[in-house]
């Protein structure tokens, strides 16, 4: 007997007493046993607070990006111990591919998004900066920061590696450790799963704590600085966000629950369509991967009333072809639910779906299955049901959480909308359609109910990632029944483990602050900053280069030389008649040349290249005979983790002989980190 360990305050935990018993749910043997017994819930939460807290935070989140594509390189060549122990889940191997695979792809997202759109500091700077006084002495940035407690993460059976990980990278990334509680049923998967990461010695300790069995009074310990994802139950989410110690603290709560996700067929898409065949095997794909145990699986299918027949009669051929039994045998497209109970679940959900249409496809009683006892393992069969009256409400209201959907018919674009958002919300529609007129009416009319929506066509399918596939890049949640949080979501999903603060300052405060020089902020002037490596580069240091006169004949070169002859530059008479120019004026290209060649320091040194320009504004045109000054000022600079070079971001402010701003710029440079 195996007895599953938790992994709490640095070292592995063996429950003090003998656990309840886990079992394969294709063979019904007994896989191990599973406790918390003994587990010091407080001390773990204090352990995660006081050690992996500071040392999450002393990394940049670009540190914290390399040791994220670290760890997903690691698990990744590991892949194939997690799949076999994922067949004893019942998952085949594509589905084990679909969680193992799809956890360690949320890891490389997240790495990857982290180096390019996160600083390499420890600081998150949100939007502009907010002027509050006409002198400009006064001002407010909004920050980030990564909150001092830990991410509690409760999750659900069905994807015991994907469901950690897709919650643990985030959370990683904005530099707060987490605690991870699996559903029982499949700990002895994500338990291996911990085992890997914490074996591979790269997190720092206290970063990652894992709780097999039960959460016991975990939530009792919450803080105000903590966080609770939780995925798994409608009924459950409430009862856990009703907690006491979560409302009194005002506990950062984020629920996926249940969600009778929908896929709507377009009109246009008879039978003969690439967009109907498209519709028939998705549904059919949702149906099987995993068995349908999927939280983006499609519930109900609305169908033109008058293809009803249609879809019915090619859903069913399909389904005939899937094979069901031992996920290791060759040829098996489904394998088993997670266990016997999930399964007795699902046959009374079925029940109260049959109340309210027939069966069109399979047996929830009987299955014929391939290498492997029917009875012993948890297998069904997929079932299709249609409901020819859609007002009914129980298909709109009763999930069953297995490899089972209902075709539903609707009139009208605004009927199928109305039924869509009976769901009460959800994680995940799509509409399957290549009328995108009609795609546009029923996005916009279903998108307050759905997290997600997947509008399915000829010219995206054989790229889509489907409608199942939660993506991090994407927000993975959905209002209301659905939970009403938000998961993954690209930075959105790093933010939320972070405490937005509006600080109010002095120019040189928020320059201090943030890290970034901000406009008023004081300059050093001196040897010319382009002659400065990445390591004797400062914030604020600045050259001033000008004057430099703009001639109408300078104009009148760049307009030939470029083959830019719009009026403004070339007509005087159409010019003077326009009240933005009042005559001849000089492109705004020719202005950011002449800046460059102002403040360039030509010789071969640090600078190694020019890649870009933000925020460009021209705000003043410039006239023949005006005189042009740049000041140039370094804003941020950022280290890359693995070059021997950092990017330096300039700003840039080109003024007249009067004073005022004629082009605001960020000019974007490499630097080499030594002098060459």
């Amino acid at each position: 007997m195996v007895l599953l360990r938790s992994y709490v305050s640095g070292a592995w935990h063996t429950p003090a007493d003998e656990g309840a018993p886990l079992h394969d749910a294709v063979t019904g043997e007994v896989v191990a046993s599973i406790s918390s017994a003994g587990v010091d819930m407080a001390a773990a939460l204090e352990y995660g607070r006081r050690v992996g807290g500071p040392a999450l935070r002393e990394l940049t989140f670009h540190q914290r990006a390399a040791l994220l594509k670290a760890l997903a390189s690691h698990l990744r060549e590991h892949r194939d111990e997690l799949y076999a122990l994922s067949a004893r889940t019942g998952a085949t191997l594509g589905d084990s591919k679909f969680d193992v695979d799809g956890g360690i792809g949320v890891l490389f997202a997240y790495s990857s998004k982290g180096k390019r759109e996160l600083p390499n500091d420890t600081v998150y700077v949100e939007g502009a900066v907010e002027p509050l006084s006409k002198g400009g002495t006064f001002l407010a940035q909004h920050i980030a920061t990564p909150l001092r407690g830990v991410a509690v993460q409760i999750n659900a059976f069905n994807f015991p590696v994907w469901g950690p990980l897709e919650k643990f990278a985030p959370a990683f990334l904005a530099g707060v450790p987490s605690l991870v509680k699996p559903a029982s049923q499949t700990a002895y998967l994500t338990e291996k799963l911990v085992e890997l990461i914490i074996s591979s010695g790269l997190l720092p300790e206290g970063s990652l704590q894992f709780v097999c069995g039960s959460a016991g009074d975990l939530l009792d310990h919450v803080t105000g600085q903590d966080l609770v994802s939780f995925t798994g139950s409608a009924s459950t989410a409430q009862r856990l966000r009703a907690h006491p110690v979560i409302v009194r603290n005002s506990v950062r709560f984020n629920a996926e629950a249940d969600s009778l996700n929908c896929s709507i067929l377009g009109p246009d898409a008879v039978k003969g369509t690439a967009e109907f065949d498209l519709f028939v095997k998705q549904l059919v794909t949702e149906m099987t991967v995993k068995a349908g145990q999927k939280c983006t699986a499609i519930r109900r299918a609305f169908v033109p009333a008058g293809l009803m027949d249609d879809v019915a009669e090619a859903a069913a051929a399909r389904l005939q072809k899937v094979s069901v039994g031992n996920p290791g045998t060759e040829g098996v497209r489904m394998g088993a639910l997670a266990s016997l109970e999930q399964r007795e679940e699902v046959r009374r959900s079925l029940k109260a779906l049959l109340a309210a249409g027939k069966v069109v496809f399979g047996d929830p009683e009987r299955v014929e299955v391939v290498d492997a006892d029917a009875e012993r393992g948890a297998f069904l069969s997929p079932v299709l049901l249609r409901a020819d009256d859609p007002d009914r409400a129980e298909p709109h209201e009763v999930e069953a959480f297995g490899p089972v959907s209902t075709l539903l018919p609707y009139e009208s674009t605004a009927q199928v909308i109305e039924l869509a958002a009976r769901g009460q919300g959800s994680l995940a529609g799509s509409v399957v359609t290549g009328d995108a007129e009609f795609a546009r009416e029923v996005v916009l009319g279903v998108a307050p109910w759905h997290g997600r929506l997947l509008v399915l066509d000829a010219d995206d399918a054989k790229e889509s990632t489907g409608h199942g596939s939660p993506m991090p890049q994407l927000v993975h949640g959905g209002p209301g029944r659905a939970g009403g949080g938000e998961e993954m979501g690209g930075i959105r999903g790093v933010l939320h483990h972070m405490q937005r603060t509006a600080v109010q300052g002095s120019p040189k405060v928020l320059t201090a602050v943030t890290g970034r020089w901000v406009s008023g902020a004081p300059r050093t002037e001196g040897t010319h900053p382009f002659r400065k490596s990445l390591a004797e580069l400062k914030i604020g240091d600045s050259v001033v280069a000008g004057p430099r006169t703009v001639t109408q004949q300078d104009v009148d070169h760049f307009a030939e030389f470029t083959g830019d002859t719009f009026y403004a530059h070339t007509d005087p008479e159409a010019a003077a008649k326009n009240e933005l120019f009042g005559g001849i004026v000089a492109h705004g290209y020719l202005v950011l040349s002449f800046a460059a060649g102002l403040f360039v320091s030509p010789e071969p040194g640090p600078v190694l290249a020019n890649y870009g320009l933000e925020n460009l504004r021209f705000l003043t045109p410039v006239k023949p005979g005006d005189s042009l000054t740049v000041t140039l000022t370094a804003k941020q600079i950022t280290p890359r983790e693995n070059a021997e070079y950092g990017e330096v971001r300039w700003d840039a402010d080109v003024v007249n002989g009067e004073g005022e701003s004629v082009a605001k710029y960020d000019l974007l440079t490499l630097v080499a980190k030594e002098q060459p």
